[in-house]
C-alpha cells in the first residue's frame, strides 16, 4: 500500500468551527459550489471521491449525485468528510487518546480500516446557519431534516447508500450500531485479507469480484 502515499493529496483546508472532534479534522470549510443538475455540489467531496478504490469510484459518484438531488437543500449539504485514508494517517488517528492527547476516535490500527483501501466513506452535514451561502457549520445530527420532508436527512443518505449495497456504520458485540457517519462496501473481504492482497500500480488491492 506504499504507493497510496504518493497519490494521496494532503487535505489542508483549515476548519472554521472550533473544538470539534472528528476523524478528519479538516472537514469543515466553506463550500465551493459547482453545478449538478441545477443544484450546487461540494467540490471537496468530488475530490475525495476521486481517491476511492477504482472499483467503486463511479458508483460513489452516482450515490453522491442522488444525495445532491434528493437530500441537499438550500441551507444544508452533505459532505464526504473522509474517503481514502493512508496507513500513516490511520496510525496517527489510532494514537489519539492512547499515546497522543485527545479522545479515542478509532479502534482500527493501520491496515484494519476499510478507509485504508478506499472502500469507505464518512459523511457530515454542512449547515449554512447565517444563510450567506458559505455552509460554515458542521453537524452530525442524525435527526436533522433540512429539506422539511419529515424524514431525517441522515436517514435519507443511509437509504441511498443501502440501495447500492453499502453497509451503514459498524455493529458491536451487543448488536448495537455505532460510527454512524461511516459507510463501507467490503465485497465480502475482511481487512486482514485486503492487507495481504497484491496491489495495482497505485497501491489499491486487486479485488476478485
Amino acid at each position: 500500500m506504499c504507493n497510496l502515499f504518493k497519490i494521496f493529496k494532503k487535505q489542508s483546508d483549515k476548519p472554521t468551527v472550533k473544538d470539534i472532534e472528528v476523524i478528519n479534522p479538516e472537514v469543515v470549510q466553506p463550500v465551493k459550489q459547482e453545478v449538478m443538475e441545477a443544484k450546487p455540489i461540494d467540490s471537496t467531496t468530488i475530490k475525495r471521491i476521486e481517491l476511492l478504490h477504482p472499483v467503486i469510484r463511479q458508483e460513489v459518484k452516482d450515490i453522491y449525485r442522488e444525495i445532491v438531488t434528493k437530500v441537499n437543500s438550500k441551507y444544508c449539504q452533505v459532505r464526504f468528510s473522509d474517503t481514502l485514508r493512508t496507513f500513516e494517517q490511520q496510525e496517527q488517528l489510532y494514537a489519539k487518546g492512547r499515546t497522543k492527547p485527545g479522545n479515542k476516535v478509532t479502534w482500527a490500527k493501520a491496515g484494519y480500516s476499510y478507509h485504508n483501501y478506499g472502500l469507505a466513506v464518512d459523511i457530515v452535514l454542512l449547515l449554512d446557519q447565517d444563510k450567506n451561502g458559505t455552509f460554515e457549520s458542521a453537524s452530525w445530527d442524525t435527526t436533522f431534516d433540512g429539506d422539511n420532508d419529515r424524514i431525517a436527512d441522515w436517514l435519507e443518505v443511509v437509504k441511498i447508500f443501502n440501495s447500492y449495497g453499502w453497509q451503514w456504520g459498524l455493529i458491536n458485540s451487543k448488536g448495537k450500531r455505532y460510527d454512524l457517519p461511516h459507510f463501507q462496501k467490503t465485497f465480502g473481504y475482511k481487512t486482514s485479507q485486503l492487507k495481504k492482497m497484491k496491489t495495482d500500480k497505485f497501491g489499491y488491492p486487486i479485488l476478485s469480484l
